[in-house]
């Protein structure tokens, strides 16, 4: 038994075995681990808007895309880490490997300091920029400050969490965020409920969390010296580690900005239609991150199994392992997205006891289902590529399905369907564009997969 728990706090050689079983083994406790991190903003949205009030539920998630667009730069390091650390592992290349960690613990420190400066700047005159609703201003403003300028754990923890899943070890990851995950609910509660602290008392306890997380990962890595360095001269910026990691992490982190820019703009249509609608928008969003942990955590893996095998050349491994991933998201997805649909009332109802919250929560849920499946496909496909060394095709994709599919027809269908009734357009705008993104995302993945020019992009 002591053995068998040993094994999994090691890294995972995808190099050997039957693909689709290292894809699912390597995948479950990421997936898990996914689903504790949606935890977080989960249990903040069920937190304030059960114990504080629906307008602090809207705040949280009108918060949510400037959140993500000013952390790009870590997921772009992380991206960026994941793909050097899964090739040189996959190729035994110890001095290469070590170099690259070293240098994604250092790029993550000048990104934190950024990070802290421009938030300071920046958050209060987008929220205006927004339109956001005077009632939740100053809850949101709140909220941004305390997440970003507590965001060295974040930080840390996605970038090494990122090395970890490179390595093949997604079982240490998990452990770590599952503590965190607990940490956050326990403190979600004390802060807001015992000390009342509302908006600023779940963001504090996520900031804490995210913290603990991030030491734990580091003391993993302390331990890993069978498998590379941790030395202060691989701490200095290497041209060619950090260029690498920021050619390969950029398109990714691009990618999030698009999208998370692209959520901005469309969040100011959503503030149009009034603070019900954000409150719904964000039960939503709340769900559809657990329904599109699947697609997400396949992604990641694929990126790491296509990783290590283009490092070791094995490319006919690569494309079974693809097709085999593929397969196995698509199904996953789709029974997650059928008891989404079954027990959709029951979920949104988590989130607040308000009727007419939850019933529209869930109308605009069902519109979205058919696209849940369609991003399987993309995220599997997109993590092949990325895992090759090419992130700039997911991007391109990324820009055209988020730019110039999705924002011209949320506002081209708000602006035919005004009417007396609704004077800023049809609320189902929203999500009917993201669906048509989701879909026609999948159909052009598909295609340049297909047209296998990735295989071309590997390191060495």
């Amino acid at each position: 038994m002591m053995e068998r728990i040993k094994r999994l706090f090691q890294a995972t050689d995808m190099t050997v075995g039957e693909p689709w079983k290292k894809i699912i083994i390597f995948t479950i406790p990421m997936l898990i681990g996914n689903i504790a991190q949606q935890l977080y903003n989960t249990v903040d949205s069920i937190v304030v808007g059960n114990y504080v009030g629906d307008n602090a539920l809207a705040a949280v998630g009108s918060a949510g895309p400037i959140l993500n667009l000013l952390l790009v730069l870590f997921i772009g390091i992380s991206m960026g880490a994941s793909i050097m650390v899964a090739q040189y592992f996959g190729a035994k290349e110890r001095e290469e490997l070590s170099y690259t960690i070293g240098n994604c613990v250092s790029l993550t420190a000048i990104s934190v300091i950024i990070i802290m400066i421009l938030s300071a700047i920046v958050v209060r005159p987008l929220l205006e920029l927004l339109h956001t609703p005077d009632s939740i201003i100053d809850w949101c403003a709140s909220y941004l400050l305390i997440m970003f300028l507590g965001s060295v754990g974040s930080a840390y923890y996605n970038i090494l969490s990122g090395v970890l899943r490179g390595l093949g070890d997604a079982f240490s990851a998990l452990v770590y965020l599952l503590v965190a995950t607990v940490l956050n609910i326990v403190l979600d509660l004390l802060f807001v409920i015992k000390f009342n602290m509302g908006v600023s008392g779940v963001a504090l306890a996520t900031v804490i969390a995210q913290a603990v997380s991030a030491v734990l990962c580091f003391i993993r890595l302390a331990k890993l010296t069978d498998i590379f360095d941790m030395k202060p001269h691989y701490l200095k910026l290497h041209g060619k580690h950090a260029g690498n990691i920021i050619r390969l992490g950029l398109p990714s982190g691009l990618t999030q900005a698009i999208f998370s820019m692209a959520m901005i703009i469309v969040q100011s249509l959503t503030n149009s239609f009034g603070e019900m609608f954000i409150a719904a928008n964000v039960i939503v969003m709340r769900v559809d991150g657990f329904a599109m942990l699947p697609n997400f955590s396949f992604g990641t893996a694929m990126t790491t199994y296509a990783g290590q095998n283009v490092g070791a050349k094995a490319y006919d491994r690569v494309t079974k392992g693809a097709r085999q991933g593929t397969c196995i998201a698509v199904l996953t997805t789709s029974i997650i997205t059928g008891l989404i649909l079954i027990f959709g009332r029951q979920l949104m109802g988590i989130f607040t006891t308000t009727s007419e919250l939850v019933d529209l929560s869930r109308n605009m849920m069902s519109i979205l289902a058919v696209g849940y499946i369609a991003m399987a496909v993309t995220q599997s496909l997109s993590g092949v590529m990325r895992g090759a060394g090419d992130t700039m095709t997911p991007m391109w994709i990324s820009l055209i399905t988020t730019v110039a599919v999705r924002v011209p027809i949320a506002y081209g269908i708000a602006y035919l369907t005004r009417s007396a009734e609704f004077p800023n357009g049809r609320q189902e705008c929203v999500f009917i564009s993201l669906l048509c993104a989701w879909v026609i995302g999948a159909v052009v993945t598909s295609i340049f997969y297909l047209r296998g020019k990735w295989k071309k992009k590997a390191l060495n």
